[in-house]
């Protein structure tokens, strides 16, 4: 039935209830005066004929899956994603204990009737009818009937139609059991059935239940843990030995199954003096779900990413909550970009070089070219869900928050603060924007040995009335005194010289600088950067562009730097490995996006001079000058990269890559932009440097091809 519909259970003929109704009573009275062969006739003959007269069709949906979530190694699980712990297992992989159980707990006739034990029915009529309590009479079959009408319900009148207590739904229950046990064998039918049972304790179906309570596979359960599991099903709650008013009676309640199976012969009576005295357990291990238990912390911001990554593909459905409830209800099993070894190199570093508890946040974002595979998320902080009353966190740092009570993003946060979102637009970077500027030139026809007189301070002829002695133009100035002379590409970009870069976009076009951003992947998430971005005769005039006052993140940086290294190919950034159905089937889904964001030639060109800043040698130029000149050495492989400062070192950035990885780095306060602090690159650039090191450690050298 595999969520394929028998038809539409919502139809039930009031005429064929009457129908069943009126026999149940006529059986009722014969139970009581007719010997057992006349009711076994009897039964027969409803079986076979008033029952065709009920409603046949049972659409039958598949019940809610655990999605898992792996490590780039396909070995390594990060986390659990599921509104229920459920894991489907063929019954061959269910002990044998556990289907004798089963069935001496709820079904004794399970193997013999066709659906509907009559006489049970009929005897559970009579006793209900005359006061005797409350008997059920459901059979395995129609137990199974109710809990695939509930999983199939499409709206809650529908979950309660399914589950009440009435004449019409046990009808209903049992003319679909009988057409069920036409379709399905027997083992089947107990296979769905121990696959979709609610066992307490957050567990759903045998291998979920098989895990929580004792920690291992459904294949090798004892008598005695399968006579508790067992009985739990009938009320999970009542007979959860995990509470102190549950433990007595689940313990009764588990003898009581192994008696019956003695009795059924599943079982020796040596075999069940010993199941009673085996111990019941008193606690149970509920599994830990989503990205706030990984089992390494650190390892939270990427399945943040990764989480907020799904929610956001139309692929998946149309509303983010389709989305959310396709990824934990799906059963996927999904390979992600993680490496594990890099992740972990990415924390060390910054561990070593900033505490959790800084308001500064230090991260790191490590992409590799060509894929967009993302392979590191790392910062200074922990993965917790953040809380506005949560004491284990700071005030903000920015004095306004802080006077209303509202805490900073130290050192607790799950908000995505190295990737960005509406929310977290990111933070000015300075100077990795000058790669923009210069992709921009080459493409306009520039050369890398363009030469400009770049003095110390520079009248630009964009306005700005906030550039003060310029006549309300923008002024830019060199951030090293007395930087100035003639510059060519190599060199501008390797000392990081306003005063080149500036005039380069004039002569170019802020706004093709600003659609190179684009192209390379900048997101331009806050308000005020989107607006200037999609508006050409404002980008027209955006002076300061080039030197990096729009919001980035190190997600973005990384990506767009790893253009370069893909010759001109743009990945968009994805955690995805491979993501494959649970009956097996691989989806598209996450795979590498790419488009020709410049040709092969003006990539090869500015990577060029992007190996000047970083202490490596051009191809093609000179480079006379770095601002990060350690690089090369410490990571021992061809290079490039590029450090970004901005005004009062409110920020501190450094982008480095080889043909293998370009890693990104941010030193930033994300919770005030406008701080005081003074970011130091003698913090940020170990950290993203020695993290690429570690990741290159090994590896063979591999040269940048020839422009």
């Amino acid at each position: 039935m595999n969520g394929k519909p028998l038809g539409d259970h919502r139809t039930i003929r009031s005429a064929g209830v009457l129908g069943l109704c009126g026999l149940l009573a006529g059986l009722a009275v014969a139970s009581a005066a007719f010997p057992a062969v006349a009711m076994a006739g009897l039964a027969a003959k409803v079986g076979s004929e008033e029952l065709q007269e009920l409603p046949t069709e049972l659409t039958v949906q598949a019940s809610p899956q655990v999605t898992r979530v792996y490590a780039s190694d396909g070995k390594t699980q990060i986390a659990l994603m599921y509104d229920e712990f459920r894991s489907d297992v063929p019954l061959a992989k269910v002990s044998q204990n556990m289907q004798d159980a089963i069935v001496a707990a709820e079904d004794h006739k399970f193997f013999e009737h066709r659906g509907v034990d009559l006489k049970g029915v009929a005897r559970a009529f009579v006793n209900n009818n005359q006061g005797g309590g409350k008997q059920g009479a459901s059979t395995l079959t129609m137990q199974y009937v109710r809990m695939a009408l509930a999983y199939s319900a499409t709206d809650p009148q529908q979950v309660v139609d399914a589950t009440n207590d009435t004449v019409q739904r046990k009808v209903s229950e049992m003319k679909y059991a009988v057409q069920v046990e036409k379709q399905l064998t027997k083992q089947e039918i107990l296979e769905r059935y121990l696959n979709m049972a609610p066992f307490g304790n957050g567990a759903y179906g045998i291998s979920a239940a098989s895990q929580v309570y004792f920690g291992k596979s459904p294949a090798n359960l004892s008598v005695a843990e399968s006579a508790l599991l067992a009985g739990m099903v009938k009320a999970p709650t009542a007979f959860d030995p995990t509470t102190a008013t549950g433990y007595p009676q689940a313990v009764d309640r588990r003898d009581y199954i192994i008696d019956n199976m003695r009795e059924l012969k599943q079982i020796t009576a040596a075999e069940a003096t010993a199941a009673k005295k085996a111990k019941v357990p008193k606690t149970a291990t509920r599994p830990s779900r989503g990205c706030v238990s990984v089992a390494k912390n650190h390892w939270g911001f990427f399945c943040d990413y990764f989480y907020r990554w799904w929610l956001s593909q139309s692929a998946f459905g149309e509303t983010s909550y389709d989305r959310e409830r396709l990824l934990k209800n799906g059963g996927y099993r999904i390979v992600t970009t993680l490496d594990l070894d890099a992740q972990s190199d990415a924390r060390k570093e910054i561990t070593d070089r900033q505490s959790d508890d800084n308001r500064n946040a230090l991260m790191l974002a490590a992409v590799e070219p060509g894929t967009g595979a993302v392979r590191a998320l790392a910062a200074n902080r922990k993965y917790r869900i953040d809380d506005a009353d949560d004491p284990r966190n700071e005030l903000s740092s920015n004095p306004e928050s802080a006077s209303k009570g509202i805490r900073g993003t130290y050192p607790n946060t799950t908000n995505p603060i190295i990737t960005g979102s509406a929310d977290v637009p990111g933070y000015q970077a300075g100077s990795v924007f000058k790669m923009f500027t210069l992709v921009a030139a080459l493409e306009n026809g520039e050369e890398l040995d363009t030469t400009i007189n770049s003095p110390q301070r520079y009248k630009s002829g964009y306005l700005d009335s906030s550039s003060e002695g310029c006549d309300g133009y923008y002024c830019p100035s060199n951030a090293s005194a007395g930087e100035s002379g003639n510059f060519n590409m190599w060199t501008a970009f390797g000392r990081s010289v306003n005063t080149y870069f500036v005039p380069l976009q004039e002569q170019v076009g802020a706004e093709k600088v600003v659609d190179v951003a684009k192209r390379f992947g900048i997101q331009f998430r806050s308000a005020d950067d989107s607006t200037r971005a999609n508006d050409p005769d404002q980008a027209h005039e955006w002076g300061a562009f080039t030197l990096g006052v729009s919001m980035s993140t190190p997600l973005d940086i990384a990506s767009a730097y790893a253009t370069l290294a893909a010759d001109g190919e743009y990945c968009a950034p994805t955690p995805i490995e491979s993501i494959t159905t649970a009956d097996g089937t691989k989806i598209d889904a996450g795979q590498p996006d790419c488009t020709k964001a410049t040709t092969k030639e003006v990539a090869r060109k500015a990577l060029d001079a992007a190996r000047c800043p970083v202490g490596d040698q051009a191809q093609l130029g000179d480079c006379a000058g770095a601002t990060a000149p350690q690089v090369r050495d410490v990571v021992g492989h061809p290079v490039f990269g590029k450090t970004g400062t901005t005004d009062n070192d409110k920020t501190a950035a450094l982008v480095v890559g080889t043909r293998s990885l370009v890693v990104a780095g941010y030193l930033a306060n994300p919770d005030w932009a406008g701080h005081t602090d003074r970011m130091s690159h003698s913090i940020v650039n170990p950290a993203v440097y020695e993290t690429l090191a570690d990741y290159m450690e090994g590896k063979p050298e591999e040269e940048f091809p020839t422009p």
